[in-house]
């Protein structure tokens, strides 16, 4: 990030960088936990994720506030508009992968009657989506090209990952009906995983716009590492 000549300016800019690497680390967290409620059959554990969600939203209330008042106070241009832009849609991501863990945790408790399938699946899509979480995270502290590029790049293995246990699923629940609400349970778990790594990807993909000013969300992944890497221009 650049000098600026008004220190205070620097401070809240910065102050506002770290309010979003903290949601982001209670969003890992409450992700985190909420598996492994899942694992450990942990109903304790789960209740923790669904009364703690508070504090992400409590975060995202107070990112909101700031960011209204530096575009209202600051008026910032180029580099440092591009910066508040971009929390401005982070913190919208973050919040909704909040939600998600806090939903998984609300799914954790209904397998108590009904145990979910093939858990191990379940727990090794996890540790890939909270990977990629990471990178994004990473890739926004330390304003990381090379880093969105990889977590963007991830998706693929995890949206192939989540459509193989969609059909796993499904075939558990054509064999033995007494399987069908622990499949559904299980389905709406890794679908929720798999939607926070879907949010990671957005985070990934407005971090390689606050440091390069272009607009990836809507380009494929070969197509947008060519545009950061400046081998094909926007637009093209």
């Amino acid at each position: 990030m650049k000098e600026h000549t008004n220190k205070r300016f620097e401070d809240e800019l910065n102050e506002l960088k770290n309010k979003i690497l903290a949601m982001g680390g209670l969003v890992e967290k409450a992700t985190r936990r909420s598996i492994n409620s899942l694992v450990k059959h942990d109903a304790k554990r789960a209740h923790k994720v669904i009364e703690r969600d508070h504090a992400i939203n409590a975060l995202e209330v107070e990112i909101d506030e700031m960011t209204r008042t530096m575009l209202a106070l600051r008026q910032p241009a180029a580099s440092d508009l591009r910066l508040i832009m971009t929390t401005i849609k982070v913190v919208t991501d973050l919040e909704r992968m909040g939600d998600l863990a806090e939903g998984i945790a609300e799914y954790m408790l209904q397998t108590e009657e009904h145990p979910v399938i093939q858990i191990s699946s379940l727990e090794s899509l996890a540790d890939h989506v909270l990977q990629q979480v990471n990178d994004a995270l990473d890739a926004f502290a330390r304003r990381d090209l090379v880093e969105a590029l990889a977590c963007i790049e991830k998706d693929k293995k995890i949206d192939a990952e989540f459509k193989s246990m969609q059909r796993e699923y499904l075939t558990y629940m054509m064999e033995d009906p007494r399987q069908i609400t622990a499949g559904l349970l299980s389905t709406n778990i890794a679908r929720n995983l798999e939607r926070i790594g879907d949010h990671a990807v957005n985070i990934a993909e407005m971090v390689i716009y606050m440091i390069k000013g272009h607009d990836i969300r809507h380009v494929d992944h070969e197509t947008a590492a060519a545009i950061v890497s400046g081998r094909l221009n926007e637009g093209v």
